[in-house]
């Protein structure tokens, strides 16, 4: 559950317990959802998790009776604060005793972290137990307990004191100077929650703005002599030896200016000076330290003024270091997440915010309009996130996870408060949905779903763009730049990185074609699409998570179609690229007049030889050895001296040999035989072909010579002959191939034809040997369909 939506699940879970009176079927239905939503184990480290849970079991069950006029629930709850508070006061007396002090301190910290749970659900149950709380701010601070409870105290003193009906004087000034201590002595998590309580106690209560102002003037006094120190002489040991100051200047100065908007005249009097961007024009000099931790600390600073001041991330020179820091590869990755942090902390106070504001709506909505105060806010949050989504988003394409992390923390809470049109975050979040780690995965998933929801077909209208942005994100990710990006996971299942992509289009026939479609279109040889992508993609393509047999047949279909298409088109170029061998130049015969002559213009008799249809030669010789070196003899001899033609055409190539092994690849995945594949026709009706897909175990999709030629990088190799022969060998097995494209019919005692001979010939050696023939299903009734040898569909009558 995210917790921008925590109040919806609320609202939903309190309708539905409300039900648990019903009739059997609802009754027995809600005992299910909650025992799942509740009563299932949590992992232990996920704190978060567990808190979410808990508060919402405490807010549901407060939340349903409170149209009751018993209130077991509320009770309950007091009783249950009461004693745990009775407990804290055990706890502290028995700290004394050496032995067991430190069980005892887990427990006095477990006992107030279950109290500030309670608070922030109901902070009135703790009223009276103000007083009580109070003097734990003064704990004396040596391990970590002691600081988790000065923290809790804090944060159940800034809900509870301005609920409280004339606290005493002393009491409030009490609190007020332990938290002032507690600024000054202790690190960051102190000060902020400190910082945080002062500003409840403060501005709601106390208004000792004087008090404050002193505060921020020490510090920020510090930081303005320390810049002037830095501005004469940047060298100045005296500012190293001032760094811890430094730092904790930077960091206090932000934190008390997100709590506490100092131009108030309450604050500064009659004073013309602009606090806020004094403050902005300090923090900003600091951010171009040269030390990587004063920059950091200045980060977090201008976040903290950024929450109470959010108009200053217009300010030009703000727009610059935040999406310098985002979009700059070199920058450091501490800076790129501490800026992310500072927008996902922003968002998160506003969300806040806006809560609040809708909940006072309710309350007095007849009398003043506060909906559109809420509005105005959510205008403003979404001019900011227009500012800078597009290097939040970019930042998906960075190597550390971290980096990612809260990139798409910043996105969903983005897309959740509705502050920008989803459609231009789908490709991001489909290639986020490829992350290595489950939890970024889940979540990129989860968004788009409910952009889905919201808006249908605008995932399938993002769908290539995102496969395209998901490659890009495998190349950041790849620590190893010599292995080629894979498009699968690497583990017993072996699932296609963008399998959740495919299962949300395959429910639309439609959809799932174009998309199929356009995937295949990208190995054509004019899409001059990259070979690493190219093995991507078809690493996708081999391992989607087809359920019905329609699906694979119907990419078979098209690649077979832009097999013809490119494997013409790439024979055709390097034909033309071949000189003439004026030594052996001749007129050949009408009845030898070889394809090359006709297309390119070549009159060598040995290109002619090479060139000639397999089935003009003699039969016996056809398949010998020393024929096909002939042929490949013959070409080499017709080579240009520019090796370029020769690179193009093994890159070009690698498109159709990827083709050729997804063929292969899914005829063996699926069983079906060649008959089968023949057979199927697109128009087709749907039903012909919705039986489900039984796929054979232990089929894996492994382009040999793709990943050969991306490990040696051949497109920047030295062409020596050896390799020169093996392209050319390539090239006649191609030709061999389109010759023979499509199968003839089985002669009428079974046996196969010489054609068909021929065409498996090329194809096992264009894959590197691996037979093609389908061993999985040699026959009709074979297939994963499991119909009779006669089929019965309209393919069969077609032929």
């Amino acid at each position: 559950i995210e917790q921008p939506t925590f109040p919806k699940i609320t609202e939903m879970c309190v309708k539905m317990i409300r039900r648990v009176n019903d009739e059997e079927g609802i009754k027995k239905l809600v005992n299910e959802t909650f025992q799942k939503l509740w009563f299932t184990p949590t992992p232990h480290h996920d704190k978060e998790a567990m808190t979410r849970k808990i508060l919402n079991i405490t807010d549901v069950l407060l939340k349903s009776e409170e149209d009751a006029s018993y209130k077991p629930v509320k009770k309950a709850c007091t009783q249950l604060v009461d004693n745990l508070v009775e407990h804290i006061l055990k706890y502290e007396e028995s700290l004394s005793d050496s032995d067991n002090k430190g069980v005892n301190s887990g427990r006095l910290v477990a006992c107030i972290t279950t109290l500030f749970l309670f608070s922030k659900i109901r902070p009135q149950l703790m009223v009276k137990h103000a007083m009580t709380m109070q003097p734990y701010l003064t704990t004396k601070c040596s391990t970590q307990n002691d600081f988790m409870v000065i923290c809790n105290v804090a944060k159940i003193l800034e809900l509870v004191v301005p609920l409280m009906e004339h606290p005493s004087e002393t009491f409030l000034a009490t609190i007020e100077e332990d938290l002032m201590k507690l600024i000054i002595k202790y690190g960051m998590t102190v000060v902020q929650h400190c910082v945080s309580c002062l500003g409840a106690v403060v501005n709601k209560v106390t208004q000792n703005y004087k008090f404050v102002w002193a505060c921020f003037n020490r510090y920020y006094g510090a930081l303005s002599k320390l810049k002037s120190q830095h501005q004469e002489d940047p060298n100045s040991t005296i500012l190293t030896a001032n760094k811890p100051a430094l730092l904790r200047s930077l960091f206090t100065v932000g934190a008390l200016c997100r709590h506490f908007d100092f131009d108030q005249e309450d604050f500064k009097g009659n004073s013309k000076v602009n606090i806020k961007d004094k403050v902005l024009e300090l923090l900003m000099y600091f951010t171009k330290h040269s030390d990587e931790e004063v920059q950091t600390k200045a980060i977090i600073g201008l976040g903290f003024a950024f929450i109470q001041h959010p108009s200053l991330m217009f300010e030009q020179e703000v727009k610059t270091l935040y999406n310098s820091i985002l979009s700059d590869k070199n920058c450091s990755v501490n800076l790129k997440i501490q800026v992310l942090k500072n927008l996902q902390t922003y968002l998160q106070e506003e969300d806040t915010r806006m809560q609040q504001a809708d909940r006072d709506w309710k309350k007095v909505a007849k009398q003043e309009d506060l909906k559109e105060m809420g509005d105005i806010s959510s205008g403003m949050s979404s001019s900011i996130m227009q500012l800078y989504l597009k290097q939040v988003l970019e930042a998906f394409f960075h190597n550390q996870s971290s980096v990612r992390h809260f990139a798409l923390n910043v996105i969903a809470l983005t897309l959740n408060q509705g502050l920008i049109h989803p459609v231009q975050c789908v490709p991001y979040l489909i290639a986020m949905g490829t992350d290595p780690e489950p939890s970024m995965r889940n979540k990129a998933d989860q968004q788009l779903v409910e952009i889905d929801k919201k808006y249908a077909g605008f995932i399938h209208m993002k769908a290539v763009a995102g496969m395209k942005m998901s490659y890009q994100v495998q190349q950041a990710i790849n620590t190893c730049p010599k292995d080629p990006v894979r498009g699968f996971r690497h583990d017993e299942s072996s699932s296609a990185l963008c399998s959740h992509l495919y299962s949300m289009i395959r429910g639309n026939r439609q959809h799932r074609r174009a998309f199929l479609i356009s995937l295949l279109n990208l190995f054509d040889d004019t899409a001059k699409t990259e070979v690493n992508m190219l093995l991507y993609i078809a690493d996708n393509l081999a391992c989607f998570p087809y359920q019905t047999q329609e699906e694979p047949l119907f990419i078979m279909h098209h690649i077979d179609i832009t097999l013809s298409v490119s494997g013409s088109n790439l024979l055709q170029s390097f034909k033309e690229s071949m000189v003439k061998d004026k030594k052996k130049e001749r007129k050949p015969s009408s009845g030898e007049e070889s394809e090359s002559d006709s297309n390119s213009g070549s009159g060598s008799e040995s290109e002619a030889e090479a060139s000639k249809p397999r089935r003009l030669r003699k039969r016996v010789d056809s398949d010998s050895d020393s024929d096909e070196e002939n042929d490949i003899n013959a070409v080499m001899k017709c080579l240009p001296e520019n090796s370029a033609p020769l690179i193009e055409f093994a890159n070009v190539s690698q498109g159709i040999l990827l083709l050729l092994m997804l063929k292969q690849h899914l005829k063996n995945l699926c069983g079906f035989s060649d008959s089968k594949i023949q057979k199927y026709s697109p128009s087709e009706s749907a039903k012909v072909y919705d039986k489900a897909i039984n796929r054979k175990t232990g089929v894996h999709f492994h382009p040999k010579q793709t990943l050969d030629f991306l490990r040696s990088d051949m497109a920047n190799s030295k062409i020596t002959e050896e390799v020169k022969r093996s392209i050319v060998k390539q090239y006649l097995d191609f030709k061999l191939l389109m010759e023979h494209l499509d199968p003839d019919e089985e002669e009428e005692d079974g046996e196969v034809s010489a054609s068909t001979n021929a065409r498996n010939k090329a194809i096992t050696s264009l894959l590197g040997g691996g037979s093609p023939k389908n061993n999985a299903a040699e026959t009709e009734d074979d297939e994963s369909d499991g119909e009779d040898r006669g089929g019965g569909t309209s393919g069969v009558r077609r032929r």
